[in-house]
């Protein structure tokens, strides 16, 4: 499963020693099933919880092999009988949300088992090899060892993700062919001579000197060894096969239609990611009102340009023109950052509780950023993609930067760590329909906030949302309708001030990831329409801080959970969160 919960799944049943008929409460039954859920997964992606709620790799890797994957899914599904045996109406309100939460965990990992999506490890834009790597260095000895033991895991975790790959080719389940010419190169970078060109070694450049020279010594001969012997050998199998029979041997179709049941797979796809019960023919409606309804918007930031030409011509003087072109990396990056900290001075303004948490900002590692997307927001950086500056244009870095950093994912993930009173299992969940629906929320919120300052800017947050708009119509598209590729640049290219490369790179992610690029509009126009209804309920005592508070403290949760969070919000006169002060 991709998008719930951190990557990872937790103890089994039998580890309640008390049996859930007898907890005192259906809230203590349901506070002993989740705990039950989050240890199984805790245990089976060999994850320690951190005393703040937070998770580290141990010394391994998890099982992805077939076995593995059916046996978790079995376990789900007795998580989830579980579940159905507590009387939802004797919960508390909070204990229904948590309820739902969990329920929607357990359907989705269940259903994504029902389609062995296991067999398709990686699609254009996400995968499992580029991420394993430490680009930082490590404050003890053991979190080294623990490195080097996952080092020493790779080549058992490649051959199960091979092995997968090669049973969803044989049944036509495979990321389809155009996505994935020139996505080697994600791989080659691994493949190195020396251990010490290796991506891998990172952590050991750089040592912290409260590790004993003489053990950092060690720990850097067991590194090379581990790169050496079992990191660069597995990396270069793994390239080999997929240049010489995964790649040649994909699927040439590109809809999701195309696959082995694949209508009832999509169906499930777009339930997994947006958390609501919508069909592909009204996603793809809506997405085409909302389209309609951004261009008015553009043709008013065209004019308060003063361009005076079509907005095609707009947007063409916007790809081209110099003066929205970063000259160095640094320079795109002081945009960003410039932009954080415009932020910084006005988020007290906007929420009332503030994250002890912080985040930095990097740039996208240089070994996948050729195609990846523009940013990815994070709890310990936020990243800005550096790659072919003419194709990052300086006036869509601003929304980009809230969107993935504060106050978008990074504070949000911050928020949803930091809630004391939050159950375990929910500290690091996520939901794409939630968690890109607030980051779009947020690029909207900054002309509130006065982030955009000039009609190029604020063109450029409308770029950005006509882009998630033009998402619904594209991907339902592709895997309903059954575009071609070239209908859907062709889409995407007219109606937005993306750079070519952008929308090829976006294209093919909506291709191979089928159904995830539906949640941030969905999710943001969820988050627009309860905040309109709490500001008409409530009148002037509506306070947005009290609302921004009160949505994140949810963490992350299925869209119809926001819903009745935000009417039990007016339905107490828009109260914030205790121990808050909003004076």
């Amino acid at each position: 499963m991709r998008t719930a919960i951190f990557g990872a799944a937790v103890l089994v049943a039998a580890t309640c020693t008390t049996p859930l008929a007898a907890q005192e409460s259906a809230d203590e039954r349901l506070e002993a099933l989740a705990d039950a859920y989050y240890d199984y997964q805790l245990e089976q992606f060999g994850l320690t919880e951190n005393a703040n709620g937070s998770t580290e790799q141990g010394d391994r890797l998890w099982s992805v092999a077939p076995e593995a994957q059916r046996a978790r899914a079995a376990q789900h599904a007795e998580y989830l009988a579980q579940l159905d045996k507590i009387d939802i109406s004797k919960l508390s309100e909070t204990a229904q949300t948590n309820a739902l939460v969990l329920r929607t965990l357990l359907e989705a990992e269940i259903g994504d088992a029902r389609f062995s999506e296991w067999e398709m490890p990686f699609d254009s834009d996400s995968n499992f090899w580029s991420y394993l790597a430490a680009r930082s260095s490590f404050p003890t000895a053991e979190e080294y060892e623990n490195y080097i033991g996952r080092m020493r895991d790779i080549p058992r975790y490649f051959a199960e993700h091979t092995a997968n790959a090669k049973a969803g080719l044989e049944r036509g389940f495979s990321v389809p062919r155009i996505t994935l010419e020139g996505r080697d190169v994600s791989i080659s970078s691994y493949v190195v001579d020396d251990p010490e060109q290796s991506p891998f070694w990172t952590p050991f450049a750089d040592m912290p000197r409260s590790i004993p020279q003489a053990e950092q010594e060690r720990l850097r001969a067991a590194g090379r060894a581990a790169i050496r012997e079992s990191v660069t050998p597995a990396y270069a199998a793994w390239l080999a096969f997929f240049r010489e029979e995964y790649l040649p041997n994909t699927r040439t179709t590109l809809g999701a239609s195309e696959f082995p049941d694949g209508p009832a797979y999509y169906a499930q796809q777009i339930r997994q990611y947006t958390t609501l019960d919508l069909t592909a023919e009204e996603i793809h409606q809506i997405g085409l009102d909302e389209v309609a309804r951004i261009t008015a918007e553009m043709e008013t930031a065209k004019e308060e340009a003063g361009f005076d030409g079509t907005l095609d011509e707009f947007i063409a003087f916007l790809r081209s023109d110099p003066q929205f072109v970063a000259d160095t990396p640094d320079e795109l990056m002081g945009v960003a950052a410039y932009t954080a900290k415009r932020v910084d001075d006005k988020l007290d303004e906007y929420f009332g509780f503030l994250p002890r948490y912080r985040h930095g900002l990097r740039p996208v590692d240089p070994a996948i950023a050729p195609y990846y997307t523009a940013g990815r927001g994070g709890l310990e950086f936020c990243q800005i993609n550096t790659h072919d500056l003419p194709s990052r244009p300086v006036y869509n870095i601003p929304a980009l930067t809230m969107h993935e950093c504060a106050p978008g994912h990074s504070f949000q993930a911050a928020i949803a760590l930091e809630r004391d009173d939050a159950p375990r299992f929910r500290r690091q969940t996520y939901f794409s329909g939630f968690g890109e629906g607030w980051g779009l929320y947020v690029e909207y919120l900054g002309n509130e906030m006065g982030i955009y300052r000039n009609p190029y800017e604020r063109f450029g947050q409308l770029s950005y949302e006509m882009w998630r708009a033009a998402r619904l119509v594209i991907d339902t598209g592709i895997h309903h309708y059954g575009w071609t590729r070239e209908q859907a640049i062709e889409y995407l290219s007219s109606h937005t001030a993306l750079s070519d490369r952008e929308v090829g790179t976006e294209i093919d992610r909506y291709i191979s990831w089928p159904g995830q690029a539906l949640a941030y509009k969905l999710g943001e126009m969820t988050m627009r329409r309860v905040r309109a209804k709490a500001e008409k309920a409530l009148g002037k005592d509506f306070d947005i801080r009290k609302f921004h508070d009160v949505v994140l403290s949810l963490g992350s949760v299925p869209l119809p959970a926001l819903e009745a969070r935000i009417d039990a919000f007016i339905a107490d006169g828009g109260q914030g969160l205790s121990g808050v002060t909003y004076d």
